[in-house]
C-alpha cells in the first residue's frame, strides 16, 4: 500500500476540540500552569490525541436492530432466472437479506415484488458508479454525473427500505492528490446530505484499496467533518489484511460502523488474488473482529462480499458465517 499522506486536512488537530481536550487533560492537583511536569505534559498530550479520534458523532434515528443478521451482494447469487428466484434462494439458505447496486437495470416494481414473496430484507445499497464517476476527480461534469448517480441510488434506498447507501468517495491517483481528494469528495457528499436527512438514508463510506483514508484515526476524522448523523462507515474487514489488522480499526472507529461486509484475504499472495479464498480459510480472524465489534455495542448487517455461486454453495458460505457470529 502506499505511504500514509500526512497534510493539514487529514492529520492536523482542530483547534478548538485540541484545546478543550488539553484543558479535561490537566489534572485537577495542578493550581497554575508552571506546576506541570513534562510526565504530566505528555500525558495531557496523549489524552487530547486519544479523545479527538474518540469523538463521538451522534447516531441517526434508525430502527433498533437485534443481534447479528446476514446478506449477501445480490452478484454472488449464480442460480435462479429471475430476482425473486434468487430471492427465495437466500432465504432458503438462511440468509436474512440482500444488497442491491444502484443505479442498475433493476426495475424498482420488480425488487419490490421480490422482497415481499420472499420476506428478505434490503439493508442497502452499493453506488455502482463511485469507482467510474469518482467524487475526487479534476473534472466537474465527472463529478456531476457521481453526485447524479449517488442521487439516484438514495432515492431507490428509500424506495426498497433501506437504510443506507454505500459509497467509495474518492480515489487518489498521480493527478489526483490526497489534498484534493479530501476537498473534493467532501464538498461532493455535503451538498447532499440535505437528501441524505430528507430521506433518512445514511451515506456509509467503505474502506477500499482506493489510496485514500489509509488508517482509521483518518477514516474517523473523514466522517466526523462531514458534521452529520447521516454519514457513518461500512467497514470491510477484508480489505485491510493486507496491511493491518481489522479488529484494531474496530475501537477506533466505534459507533461510526454502521454495516460490516464479509470476505476473507490470505497474506502472501498478489493484489487481488489474496481474496481468492473461502471464508475462514484466510487471515481475516473474524472471531477476533466480531469480539471487537461486540466491544463498541455493534448490532446489525453482515453482508458476504465475496465469490459467488448456487445454492450449495451460499448455505455453506452462511453456515462459516454462522461459526462466528452464532459463537
Amino acid at each position: 500500500m502506499p505511504k500514509r499522506c500526512r497534510h493539514r486536512h487529514s492529520l492536523r488537530l482542530r483547534p478548538a476540540i485540541a484545546q478543550s481536550s488539553l484543558l479535561c487533560a490537566i489534572p485537577l492537583r495542578h493550581t497554575n500552569m508552571a506546576s506541570i511536569t513534562r510526565r504530566d505534559l505528555v500525558s495531557i498530550s496523549t489524552a487530547a490525541v486519544l479523545s479527538h479520534w474518540t469523538l463521538p458523532a451522534e447516531r441517526p434515528t434508525l430502527p433498533k436492530r437485534r443481534g447479528f443478521l446476514k446478506a449477501v451482494k445480490i452478484d454472488m447469487v449464480q442460480q435462479g432466472a429471475s430476482l425473486a428466484e434468487k430471492f427465495k434462494i437466500l432465504r432458503d439458505c438462511g440468509f436474512d437479506g440482500v444488497e442491491l447496486d444502484s443505479p442498475s437495470s433493476l426495475q424498482r416494481d420488480e425488487v419490490l415484488a421480490a422482497k415481499a414473496q420472499s420476506g428478505l430484507q434490503i439493508p442497502g445499497v452499493v453506488d455502482s458508479e463511485h469507482w467510474s464517476k469518482p467524487f475526487s476527480d479534476q473534472d466537474p461534469a465527472v463529478r456531476a454525473a457521481g453526485r447524479e448517480a449517488l442521487t439516484i441510488a438514495l432515492h431507490d434506498a428509500k424506495t426498497f427500505g433501506c437504510t443506507s447507501v454505500l459509497v467509495v468517495p474518492a480515489v487518489v491517483t498521480k493527478t489526483v492528490t490526497y489534498e484534493d481528494a479530501w476537498q473534493r469528495s467532501q464538498a461532493e457528499l455535503k451538498s447532499l446530505l440535505p437528501l441524505a436527512a430528507e430521506l433518512q438514508i445514511q451515506l456509509l463510506i467503505e474502506n477500499v484499496w482506493n489510496k485514500f483514508l489509509l488508517g482509521p484515526t483518518e477514516l474517523a476524522r473523514y466522517v466526523d467533518e462531514l458534521h452529520s448523523e447521516w454519514v457513518g462507515v461500512h467497514f470491510d474487514a477484508g480489505n485491510l489484511v493486507t496491511f493491518g489488522f481489522p479488529e484494531h480499526w474496530v475501537p477506533i472507529l466505534g459507533h461510526r460502523i454502521q454495516k460490516v461486509d464479509v470476505k476473507d484475504f490470505k497474506r502472501g499472495r498478489a493484489d487481488s488474488k489474496g481474496f481468492d479464498v473461502k471464508l475462514n480459510e484466510g487471515d481475516s480472524d473474524w472471531p477476533s473482529i466480531v469480539a471487537a465489534l461486540k466491544k463498541i455495542g455493534y448490532q446489525g448487517w453482515f453482508t458476504a462480499e465475496m465469490q459467488g455461486g448456487n445454492a450449495a454453495y451460499l448455505k455453506d458460505l452462511g453456515q462459516r458465517m454462522d461459526s462466528f457470529l452464532k459463537a
